[in-house]
């Protein structure tokens, strides 16, 4: 028997057989716009020769699965004879869904996994209970850990008391990398060079160059200054896909702080930006949303857990989603978290080597544990209680 681990994640799917190594693939389908016609799907991503202009079907809008078709195809595509061969009838499946997922997709999911594809057996589970197995497992002591999650469509905070979701202290905050993306675009478009339609270059810029500041007021100062003594301001070389297949960072020497660059390069020149972009994670005012940020959320969330686990909750945090790559992010959000704890408890803030894969991670040590088999719903069940099963079984 096989197990499957699908963490399908509205950016990429990362996906593995628990015996092997994991895959990160995008969640979606481009059309380039030299070949308008020809849909690519996933990780034909690199068969497009001009990335450019790149338009993103994705399956996911707003953090819930909503486009099927999509999802169907690049699934189709995953399972297939080009990626991982699934024999359906030998596998069980686990897969992720968002917190608190509408029963209208669960049941879709239901019907996709058993009827069409025909899995032996399934495992519908959150991403964060992955990260937070995986998180116990290793640290086999601890009865408590809180997990945020920042991933493509929003930041989601959850507490876990041995191996249990505490639904009273979930928190989700609207950003996410997408919201992030966006407002890159919007202010390079603004400021320097029409942008909008560029969402697969801007991304890279964003991964490339943006950080979380520790002093945001003292690095807004130096963001002001002209010239050499502005060390923030980065040279953004933007990839023309003939000879600069993928966009870079000057080295700062190369930098031309006074005049202009020879004519073959299209360059951003990036200062504020760099920090004030991933700032909206801390400050989701910055830009009219009226809510918490990273640091606030978790400690409102851990102060509606019991009082006795609150020590436990704030010396366990684990940072997991894309977000959590930019650099300055592990930093941040302890020195803000320590700041607003009480002074007599420990502050810790983990962040693993992968907080991409992490959830995939632990649902590769779950689907080894020995209970797995009374976790998963298999084939012959659903088909004799339906969603019922699904739904007593699987805690969403």
């Amino acid at each position: 028997m096989t197990s499957l681990v699908l963490d399908n994640g509205a950016y990429t799917a990362k996906i593995g057989y628990s015996h092997e190594c994991v895959s990160v693939i995008p969640n979606c389908q481009f059309r380039s716009k030299t070949s308008r016609l020809k849909t690519f799907t996933a990780n034909q991503l690199d068969e497009i020769k001009d990335p450019s202009g790149l338009f993103y079907i994705l399956p996911f809008q707003k953090g819930y699965l909503v486009n099927w078709d999509v999802q169907r195809k690049v699934w189709d595509h995953l399972f297939g004879p080009e990626m991982f061969k699934v024999d359906f009838a030998d596998t069980s499946i686990v897969i992720t869904e968002p917190y608190f997922n509408f029963t209208s997709i669960q049941e879709s999911m239901n019907e996709i996994l058993f009827e069409e594809y025909q899995f032996h057996a399934a495992l519908r589970i959150n991403a964060g209970s992955l990260s937070a197995h995986r998180y116990f497992y290793e640290n086999s002591s601890e009865l408590c850990c809180i997990v945020v999650d920042s991933g493509f469509s929003f930041t989601h905070i959850t507490p876990y008391c041995r191996g249990k979701k505490m639904k009273d202290g979930i928190c989700r905050i609207n950003v996410g990398g997408k919201l992030l993306t966006n407002h890159l675009k919007e202010i390079i478009s603004y400021r320097q060079l029409h942008v909008m339609d560029e969402t697969y270059v801007i991304n890279q810029v964003k991964e490339d160059v943006c950080y979380v500041s520790q002093d945001f007021y003292a690095d807004m100062a130096m963001a002001q200054l002209k010239g050499e003594e502005n060390t923030l301001m980065r040279d953004y070389v933007l990839p023309d896909f003939s000879s600069i297949k993928k966009g870079y960072c000057k080295p700062r020497e190369e930098m031309n702080f006074a005049g202009k660059y020879k004519p073959g390069e299209q360059i951003l020149r990036l200062a504020n930006e760099r920090f004030a972009v991933p700032e909206m994670l801390f400050h989701p005012s910055d830009i009219g949303i009226q809510e918490m940020g990273i640091p606030e959320a978790l400690v409102n969330s851990i102060h509606n857990m019991p009082e006795e686990m609150q020590p436990h909750f704030f010396k366990n945090i684990v940072l997991t989603g894309g977000n959590a790559l930019f650099p300055g992010f592990r930093e941040r959000v302890y020195k803000e978290v320590r700041s607003l704890a009480p002074t007599d408890f420990d502050v810790s803030v983990v962040l693993p080597a992968n907080p991409i894969c992490y959830p995939w991670e632990g649902g590769k040590l779950l689907s080894e544990n020995p209970d797995f088999d009374e976790m998963v719903v298999t084939r012959d069940d659903y088909e004799e209680n339906g969603h019922l099963i699904c739904e007593e079984k699987f805690d969403i």
